[in-house]
Formats: C-alpha cells, structure tokens, sequence
C-alpha cells in the first residue's frame, strides 16, 4: 500500500481534467445531468485510491481499488456517452478517455495482483 503512488497521481490529475471538462459541459453545452455524472464518477476514482492508501487490511484495500476501478469504467461510459453525441470537443473527450483507459489497465492490475498476494 504505497502512498502518493502513480494511481493516486494519476487518478488526481485526471479528476482535475474531468473538473475543467464538467464546467465546460455546464456552461457551453447546458448538458447538466451528464455533466453531474462525469463529475461525480471521474473525481471519485481519485477519492477511492486515495482512501486505500491508509486501508485498514489488504481485503480492505482490495475493496477501494475495486470501487475506484468501479467508478473508471463508469466514467469511461459517460464520456463514450458524451462522444458519440454530437460533443465538438472531440479530442477532449479522446484524451479524456485515453486518459480513463490508463487508469482502468492500472487499477486493474492492482487489483489482481492484491488479490493474488493475500
């Protein structure tokens, strides 16, 4: 359980990026109800990781990477949501999720290999 890890970095520059994206969804598009989604689902990954690194056991370790690999995916499936719906910001969704991808490949071999060490 490392602290200040790359997920923890990672996953905290990303909900900086998904911020900056929701504000522009709010005030450009009007798309509230997405927009609330993204921001809830994209932030809380970063939440969650930076909750595991003072887990209280490996299982409950486990758990929060698992939730923030939970919540990767459904920001992956808000900002496909948000792409193929006609956005004109198409490479910032791009990056936007290329970004998401990195972060569920990452979470997911962190959670298999938690699981595996126990």
């Amino acid at each position: 359980m490392q602290e200040n890890g790359p997920s923890e970095a990672k996953s905290f520059e990303f909900a900086i990026l998904i911020v900056n994206f929701c504000e522009y969804l709010n005030k450009k598009k009007k798309a509230y109800v997405i927009s609330k989604q993204l921001l809830r689902s994209g932030t809380s990954i970063g939440a969650n990781i930076s909750e595991a690194q003072y887990a209280e056991s490996k299982k409950d370790f486990v758990h929060k990477m698992h939730i923030a690999l939970k919540e990767a995916r459904e920001t992956r499936y808000w900002l496909l949501i948000i792409n193929n719906s006609g956005c004109d910001k198409k490479e910032k969704v791009q990056e936007l999720l290329n970004n998401v991808n990195e972060l569920i490949k990452l979470l997911t071999a962190i959670v298999k290999t938690s699981k595996n060490n126990n």
